[in-house]
């Protein structure tokens, strides 16, 4: 189940992370995808940083949408 929960968080992170990389997107599949691998990234970026952003869906979500724009930021300097 919690699989199930890490992949509709990232994908939701994934599709918000496309909405605020206006232009830095690369389609609704693709950010959807980017977000899953995001989320992994956003729970190691606030590890090293020491960031909470707290516990439960929202601070899931918050934490998996920072990592999906940074993986989202770095793909796309590789589109370019």
């Amino acid at each position: 189940m919690s699989l199930l929960y890490f992949i509709l968080i990232g994908a939701v992170a994934g599709w918000l992370a496309g909405q605020i990389m206006k232009g830095g997107g690369f389609g609704l599949l693709v950010n959807i995808i980017l977000g899953i691998i995001g989320g992994a990234v956003g729970g190691w970026l606030f590890g090293q940083l020491g960031i909470s952003a707290g516990g439960g869906l929202s601070g899931s979500l918050i934490t998996a949408t920072v990592g999906a724009v940074a993986v989202l930021f770095v793909a796309g300097l590789f589109k370019k």
